[in-house]
């Protein structure tokens, strides 16, 4: 049903493929646009406990926004009409999209990710990336600024570091990457994929209930005082010990068993 992604569940793992490889998989509107369906869909699906991200080839996961047409935030024009209609764009939606999905979800890296497909990448949950893939935000190298990523950069990266990505425009290796905060694991490019398999059958066997109120919760504190944070997470983990998950996890425990999670 898709044309610039596949969309894939087995496993309890849905794929999500970006599916441009003759354009480095680069963003175009119909891309963003189908993106946020596909990301509806998982979130309505029962039977995908985790999300694997990725790009079709090895060239490129993501090369970024698609240069022959920026979409409806370049058109907005501008004031407070142009604010309206940011949010409404497709970039604005699509990056304020992750928060919200309510399941784990990972970047498989098997190609380059710059630009835009850096701040993709770095919305992720987890990243995983094949030893010999480059990162790099090359905006400033064509009189522009890696304005809408850097707010998702910034969450994983020290300012110090930042900057030096944002002034220079170089590209750095996965394992630069890692040491920086934006990827968080790499392996030989021939044990990528079983690394990422392992990794989504590890977290979906989880339960998902368990996974979608702890991650809500991480986002849902992020920037408030200490004692918000705390209140709030002292009312999550109450309501999420009274769940059916919660009482079989501790259950299996004790009997020395795996528990049978049901998301309830």
């Amino acid at each position: 049903m898709y044309e610039t992604i596949v969309y894939e569940v087995a496993d309890r793992v849905a794929r999500i493929t970006l599916n441009r490889p003759e354009a480095r998989n680069a963003l175009s509107d119909a891309m963003i646009d189908e993106l946020l369906d596909a990301f509806e869909r998982v979130k309505a699906d029962d039977g995908a406990r985790v999300i694997v991200l990725t790009g079709a080839g090895d060239r490129a996961f993501c090369a970024g926004a698609d240069l022959g047409g920026l979409g409806a935030a370049q058109r907005a024009g501008r004031g407070v009409a142009a604010a309206d209609a940011i949010r409404e764009s497709g970039p604005y939606r699509l990056f304020t999209a992750f928060p919200g999905l309510g399941k784990p979800i990972i970047a498989r890296l098997a190609g380059h990710a710059v630009a835009g497909g850096l701040g993709l990448a770095a919305s992720c949950d987890l990243v995983v990336a094949a030893d010999d893939v480059t990162l790099g935000t090359p905006e400033v190298n064509v009189g522009l600024w890696p304005m809408m990523i850097m707010a998702v950069i910034n969450r994983n990266v020290p300012p110090k570091q930042a900057f030096k990505l944002y002034y220079t425009g170089r590209r750095v290796t996965a394992a630069e990457g890692r040491d920086i905060g934006l990827v968080t694991e790499v392996v030989p490019r021939a044990g990528l994929d079983a690394r990422v398999d392992e990794l989504a059958r590890d977290i979906a066997a989880k339960s998902p209930i368990g996974l979608r109120r702890g991650r809500d919760a991480f986002f849902a504190i992020e920037g408030r005082p200490l004692e918000d944070q705390i209140a709030h997470l002292l009312g999550e983990l109450v309501e999420l010990a009274e769940t059916e998950d919660a009482q079989e996890g501790v259950t299996a425990f004790l009997e020395g068993r795996a528990p049978d999670f049901q998301g309830r």
